[in-house]
C-alpha cells in the first residue's frame, strides 16, 4: 500500500502544476494590461484567457495520448509542456507571444485532468480510491496557495516582477518531470493493450502476497464484455455521460475559476489596496488548502454525495452574501470573509469530488475518453467565464455576476439530490456494471 500512496502522490503533482499555472497569472493581471495597454476585451480573452483555451484543447485531445501511449508517458509530456510554458511566458515581449506560451501551459493543465486521475484511480484499491485520487485536488490547491504566496513575495522585484512570477514555475515543472520516471505504468492500461506480463509484474509490486490472478481475471472480464468500436456516446453509457457533464457544468457555474483568476481584482473592487488584495489572496489559498485536506479525509468516510451537499449549501450562502456586499457597497473585510466561506465550500465539495467522481464512473476501456469529455466540459466553461469577467464587472457589475452564480448553485443542489449516485467503496468494475445498467442502480445510496 505504501508504494501505491507514493506513486499516487507523484502522479498527483501534475495537479500542483495545474493549480500554480492557473493562478500565477493573477499576480501579473493588471501589470500586463497596463504594460501592453490592452482593452478589457483583449486582455480578458487573449492575455488572460488563452491558457484556458489551451486547457480546452488539452482536455479535448488529452484522451488520445492517455489511451495510445499510456497514462505515465502522458504525465511525462505534461511536465515538459509546463516547463516550456513557464520559460516562454517569462521571456515574452508582446501579448501574442505571451498568449502562445500560456496556451502551451494550458495544454498541460487540460491533459493532466485526464491522465492523473485516470492513473491514480486505476492503481488505487476501492476503499482508498477517493482519498488517493483526491491527492490530485489537494495538489491543485497547494499549487494555488504557493502561486499566491510566490506572487506576493515577488511583487516588489521591479517593473518586470511579472516575469519572475511567470518563470518560477519552471522549477517545480522540472522536478515533477524527473519524478514521473519513478512510477510504473497503469496495470489496467497495460491489460487493455494485452501487455499481460508487464501488468502482472506491476500488480505483484502493488499487492505482494495477494491473489493477483483473480484481479487480472476480473479486469479481463470487464474488458472482454465490450464490443468493438465502442464510445462514450453510445446509449448504454448515457448515465455516466450525463453525470460527468453535469458535475463539470456546475463546477464552473459556481464561478470558481473566475474568482481564482481575478481574486486580487475582485478584492480591489471591494475597496482593498493592491498589497492587501494580494495578501487576502494568500488567505484564500490557505483556506482552500485546509478545507481540501478535510475533504480528502472525509471523501471515503462520508462519501461523495454528502460532501457535495455540504459544498452546495455553502456555495449558496457565501455567493449570496458576496452579491449582497457588492449591491449594498459593504467595504473593508466583508467581501474577503464571504469569499473565504465560498472557497471553503468549494474545497470540501466540488473541489474534493469532481476529479474523483469522473474518474470512477466510466468503464476501464472508456475511462480516458470519459475523463476527456468531463474535462472538456469543465474547461470550455472555464475558458468562457473568466474571459468575460473584466467586461461583466465593468458593465453589469460584480453583484449581478455573483448573484447568478448563487442561483446556479441551487440547481447544483437539486442535481446532487436527484441524480448523483454514491460511488464510495465500490470497485471500478462493479461501478461500470451498475451505472451502465441504470435500472439496477439505487440512486438513494
Amino acid at each position: 500500500m505504501k508504494k501505491i500512496v507514493v506513486w499516487s502522490l507523484i502522479a498527483s503533482l501534475a495537479g500542483f502544476l495545474f493549480g500554480f499555472d492557473t493562478v500565477v497569472i493573477s499576480g501579473a493581471d493588471k501589470k500586463l494590461q497596463s504594460l501592453w495597454n490592452s482593452s478589457d476585451a483583449f486582455h480578458g480573452t487573449v492575455v488572460m484567457g488563452m491558457a484556458l483555451w489551451g486547457t480546452v484543447f488539452g482536455a479535448i485531445f488529452g484522451g488520445i495520448p492517455t489511451n495510445k501511449i499510456g497514462r505515465k508517458n502522458t504525465l511525462l509530456w505534461i511536465g515538459i509542456l509546463f516547463f516550456i510554458s513557464a520559460i516562454g511566458s517569462a521571456f515574452a515581449n508582446d501579448p501574442i507571444v505571451f498568449a502562445v506560451f500560456r496556451f502551451i501551459g494550458g495544454l498541460g493543465v487540460g491533459a493532466s485532468t485526464i491522465a492523473a486521475p485516470a492513473y491514480i484511480s486505476e492503481i488505487a484499491p476501492a476503499k482508498d480510491r477517493g482519498k488517493l485520487v483526491a491527492f490530485y485536488q489537494f495538489n491543485i490547491v497547494l499549487g494555488i496557495l504557493i502561486a499566491f504566496l510566490s506572487n506576493y513575495l515577488l511583487r516588489n522585484t521591479g517593473e518586470n516582477s511579472w516575469r519572475w512570477m511567470m518563470g518560477v514555475q519552471a522549477i517545480p515543472s522540472f522536478i515533477y518531470t524527473l519524478f514521473i520516471f519513478m512510477i510504473p505504468k497503469s496495470p489496467r492500461w497495460l491489460l487493455s493493450k494485452s501487455r499481460n506480463e508487464e501488468a502482472r509484474s506491476v500488480l505483484q509490486r502493488m499487492y505482494p502476497g495477494d491473489d493477483v490472478e483473480k484481479l487480472i481475471s476480473e479486469i479481463h472480464l470487464d474488458n472482454n464484455s465490450v464490443t468493438a468500436n465502442e464510445n462514450i456516446f453510445m446509449k448504454k453509457y448515457r448515465t455516466p455521460l450525463i453525470l460527468a457533464f453535469l458535475i463539470a457544468f456546475f463546477n464552473q457555474l459556481s464561478g470558481i475559476n473566475a474568482f481564482l483568476y481575478y481574486s486580487p481584482r475582485i478584492f480591489q473592487e471591494a475597496g482593498l489596496g493592491e498589497s492587501t488584495a494580494l495578501l487576502s489572496s494568500i488567505g484564500i489559498g490557505v483556506v482552500n488548502l485546509i478545507f481540501t485536506l478535510i475533504g480528502v479525509f472525509l471523501i471515503d468516510k462520508l462519501g461523495r454525495k454528502v460532501l457535495m451537499y455540504i459544498g452546495s449549501i455553502g456555495y449558496i450562502i457565501s455567493l449570496s452574501l458576496v452579491a449582497m456586499a457588492f449591491f449594498l457597497h459593504w467595504q473593508g473585510m466583508a467581501v474577503p470573509i464571504f469569499l473565504f466561506l465560498f472557497i471553503a465550500s468549494h474545497a470540501i465539495g466540488q473541489g474534493a469530488v469532481i476529479w474523483v467522481f469522473i474518474s470512477e464512473i466510466f468503464p476501464n476501456h472508456l475511462r480516458a475518453s470519459g475523463q476527456a469529455f468531463g474535462s472538456t466540459t469543465h474547461w470550455i466553461l472555464a475558458a468562457i467565464i473568466p474571459s468575460l469577467i473584466p467586461f461583466l464587472f465593468s458593465t453589469i457589475g460584480p453583484g449581478v455576476v455573483f448573484l447568478f452564480f448563487a442561483i446556479m448553485m441551487v440547481f447544483q443542489l437539486l442535481f446532487v439530490a436527484v441524480l448523483m449516485p454514491e460511488t464510495k467503496g465500490i470497485s471500478l468494475e462493479e461501478l461500470s456494471k451498475k451505472l451502465i445498467k441504470k435500472e439496477n442502480y439505487d440512486y438513494s445510496n
